[in-house]
């Protein structure tokens, strides 16, 4: 069985555990509510119209500016005026050259350094690097894996074209482009189905404004419409997409038939394909107590751009300020709020007693329980019992373990102390496994 198809037999054994919905607990009154937003217009402003002067104020104005041109100036001291402005302007370009100076010698000073195989030193982390065991072991970052998956299944077009182009579809397009593309073609397939000899819904005409904007620019699904039994032809000089069934030389109504079925096929697999799952690595690191000082995160930790992330950082003066301000508790949470939200991964570091730490990345969805998984699997002994204790020396209960690294606000990096129970034996030497010892970085 190829890998496309154990991929579409796993997804629809899970689909029954989705049919009843949503969770939602069960003392709960709440009602799902919607809300609509209405955006107010707002007023044109028209300017007041200037009044037309007034003949006397018209007689003032005109003696005025007469007296104004009756008077006789010195020009030497219009001139030296002119000279103490152009002096004045030459004065602020010096000072803005030079605070520009400054600043570009301090960025190269903080700039990071790179190195020669181009990895920042002071980096925590070099990147988010995931696995996807149905293509393959490689670790690599998400948009690598972007292009090795697209490549992937376009090779696995030829063998499997219909299953194939509708992972296509769902995986090498934009979500809103899939979507729309999804709908489309899922009604063209439901009017064959529902009218299979009605001839107009066998037709698609290429120059349409549905086809061209919806289906015509999304990666697959032509393919996917030939897969269906379509072919291309041209009726009165123009483009059809023509539904002809199968191709084999059988009788019309096994034809019909077999049409039917592949279509049913087709459109279970396209409304419910999903997008090729990726597994996030854990980028294992171990380090020593000098290592720790690189806590610099790299943008991929990070729900926003690079671009975002530097304006964020131009306000921090203006934090500073607004920290000196009293605040409420709720004005603090929501700001802790605010600023944990840019995060979609988060950089945990376990200190062992003998000095060394373990270093793995995690989803800020992934539960503490994980995080005990992780220190566990890396452990000489295995079945010692430990706990982890918090900065602040919170030590979790049971009841924490499904609680995620968002709620506990381990994020976006934490050190986490490895602590051994009193009535466990303790380990004798390094705690770690001697393999991954042998990853300690030179400093």
């Amino acid at each position: 069985m190829s890998a496309i198809k154990k991929f579409f037999q796993k997804k629809k054994s899970e689909a029954k555990f989705k049919l009843a919905g949503p969770g939602r607990r069960l003392d709960s009154n709440e009602a799902p509510t919607t809300s609509k937003s209405t955006k107010a217009q707002s007023d044109v402003y028209v300017p007041p119209q200037r009044q037309e002067l007034t003949s006397e104020a018209r007689t003032a104005a005109d003696a005025a500016l007469a007296r104004v041109q009756s008077q006789k100036k010195d020009t030497t001291h219009f001139n030296t005026s002119l000279a103490a402005i152009r002096a004045q302007v030459q004065r602020e370009l010096e000072a803005e050259r030079k605070i520009k100076t400054d600043v570009e010698i301090s960025q190269e000073h903080t700039q990071p350094k790179i190195l020669e195989d181009g990895h920042n030193r002071n980096l925590a982390a070099q990147g988010v690097y995931f696995r996807c065991p149905m293509i393959g072991e490689d670790v690599l970052p998400r948009n690598e894996w972007k292009v090795k998956i697209k490549e992937f299944l376009y090779e696995q077009l030829a063998n499997e074209r219909g299953l194939t182009s509708c992972l296509i579809i769902l995986n090498c397009n934009t979500k809103e482009k899939s979507t729309a593309c999804i709908e489309t073609l899922s009604k063209y397939l439901q009017n064959i189905i529902q009218h299979p000899d009605d001839e107009k819904y066998r037709k698609i005409r290429q120059s349409n404004r549905i086809f061209c904007e919806k289906v015509q620019p999304c990666e697959g699904a032509l393919d996917f419409l030939l897969a269906a039994g379509f072919i291309e032809q041209t009726i009165d000089d123009e483009q059809f997409f023509i539904y002809t069934g199968t191709t084999d030389d059988v009788a019309s109504d096994d034809a019909t038939n077999n049409g039917i079925e592949t279509l049913n096929e087709l459109l279970d697999a396209l409304q419910h394909s999903e997008i090729i799952p990726l597994e996030l690595d854990r980028n294992i690191q171990v380090l020593s107590p000098a290592q720790t000082k690189k806590c610099e995160l790299p943008p991929d930790f990070y729900r926003i751009s690079v671009e975002e992330i530097k304006r964020e950082q131009q306000l921090r003066t203006e934090a500073m300020e607004n920290s000196s301000i009293l605040k409420t508790k709720a004005m603090r949470e929501r700001e802790e709020l605010r600023y944990i939200q840019r995060y979609k991964f988060a950089l945990i570091r376990i200190r062992f007693p003998d000095g060394f730490y373990l270093q793995g990345t995690f989803s800020v969805y992934e539960k503490l329980e994980q995080v005990y998984a992780f220190v566990q699997s890396c452990l000489k002994n295995e079945n010692i019992d430990f706990k982890l204790m918090s900065p602040i020396g919170t030590k979790w209960c049971d009841d924490d373990m499904n609680k995620t690294l968002f709620d506990l606000r381990l994020i976006p990096n934490t050190i986490l102390t490895f602590e051994v129970n009193e009535n466990a034996d303790n380990c004798v030497g390094n705690y770690l496994k001697e393999d991954l010892l042998m990853l300690t970085q030179q400093v």
